[in-house]
């Protein structure tokens, strides 16, 4: 790989620009063309998921998606983010555990909290081992640097709920996946405008948007011979990764003052991250207290979630997941040009928006039904 950076440089070719290039079409083929052999397989094996509580689906369809994309992952990031590695030195590692973990779940369904020790055991070993952490709430309640043991036990929390919240949004065809897409957009575009020394991190969010586009060809595929969802595997997998680049986003804008690193500085920078995974805290948030209300225990299944109540207003699949992240991009948006205000009100104005969200269809449910009583 060194030797063909140094054949691109002396031909005057952007290094970056071939490998986010390249990342992103491995990514998107190597997914596209082992999806068909996993739906074979899958058909074959009987390896489906059925019908439940939770789903939205009335056919038994493969869910094991997540393979293709740890697949494409795990080759495309190791050829061209390999710089990833070198510096994170558990990050792979982390990945194959929560592949192990993720296909034993979507193949014979794990207890709750053998997942949960799995997930402890993954986030220990970025937080601690790669040192990828919450450093500083740059004034969140009043409170700026965290002491260490502090610091890591609430990124390993960060990352067991973000892995867990991304879950439980993989409930309609194409929201986890489209989301997933966003995301890294915007993630990566953040990385780019942040400079070089953030590269890898640029070429990883496009090798994630090449992976999960492929992914999603076949997962809204009208034909039921082609579908097929990420399971446990791809939903645990992408929300691990989102949760390391939106901590590393927030790392960024900590004055470290280490040598050949430039200082930048965004005050709001964990409002912004939180703006950007906005749709699963909310979601998560949501359901909990629906649960505690009801007097449930919060780890019971229903069809609380913000997807739930758009079926519930008749909408198919694809519009429900586009209002989702339409609505949740306008929060982006809105979190972007108010970037420079007091952070502490600029974390309410977005779990606020988040909140109205969540229960905007629940009104719109409402205002019909008593239309047509009145009527």
């Amino acid at each position: 790989m060194k030797n063909f950076e140094l054949f691109l440089s002396e031909s005057g070719i952007s290094i970056f620009y071939v490998k986010i290039g390249l990342g992103f079409l491995f990514a998107f083929l190597i997914t596209f063309f082992s999806i068909p052999t996993i739906i074979k397989i899958s058909r074959r094996k009987n390896l489906m998921d059925e019908p439940g509580v939770r789903s939205s689906h009335l056919r038994k369809i493969p869910n094991l998606g997540g393979i293709a994309i740890f697949y494409s992952i795990g080759i495309s990031a190791s050829i061209f983010a390999y710089e990833l590695f070198d510096l994170y030195k558990f990050l792979f590692a982390s990945l194959i555990i929560l592949l192990y973990v993720g296909v034993m779940d979507d193949i014979v369904v794990m207890r709750a909290y053998k997942k949960l020790v799995a997930q402890i055991v993954v986030s220990s070993l970025v937080v601690i081992g790669s040192d990828i952490r919450i450093r500083s709430l740059f004034g969140i309640f009043g409170i700026y640097e965290m002491n260490y043991i502090v610091s890591v036990l609430f990124s390993i929390v960060t990352f067991i709920v973000l892995i867990n919240a991304f879950n439980l949004i993989d409930g309609i065809d194409g929201l986890a996946g489209g989301y997933s897409v966003i995301c890294s957009a915007m993630f990566g575009i953040s990385y780019y405008r942040l400079g070089e020394y953030n590269y890898p991190l640029v070429v990883l969010s496009a090798i994630i948007i090449g992976t999960v586009l492929a992914f999603l060809y076949y997962n809204l595929s009208n034909y039921r011979t082609n579908k097929i969802f990420m399971g446990d595997t791809g939903s645990m997998l992408l929300g691990f990764l989102l949760a390391f680049t939106s901590i590393c986003f927030i790392d960024i804008f900590i004055d470290k003052e280490l040598p050949n690193v430039p200082r930048y500085h965004l005050q709001s920078a964990p409002a912004v991250a939180v703006a950007i995974l906005i749709l699963p805290i909310v979601d998560t948030l949501n359901v909990i207290i629906v649960r505690l209300c009801n007097k449930k225990s919060p780890f019971d299944a229903d069809k609380n979630h913000i997807h739930h109540k758009l079926l519930k207003l008749d909408l198919t699949h694809r519009r429900s997941t586009f209002y989702i992240i339409v609505y949740y991009l306008m929060i982006v948006t809105v979190a972007y040009y108010l970037r420079h205000l007091n952070i502490n009100l600029l974390l309410l104005i977005i779990v606020l928006l988040g909140f109205f969200g969540a229960y905007l269809p629940d009104l719109i449910y409402h205002l019909r039904n008593n239309k047509k009583i009145t009527i």
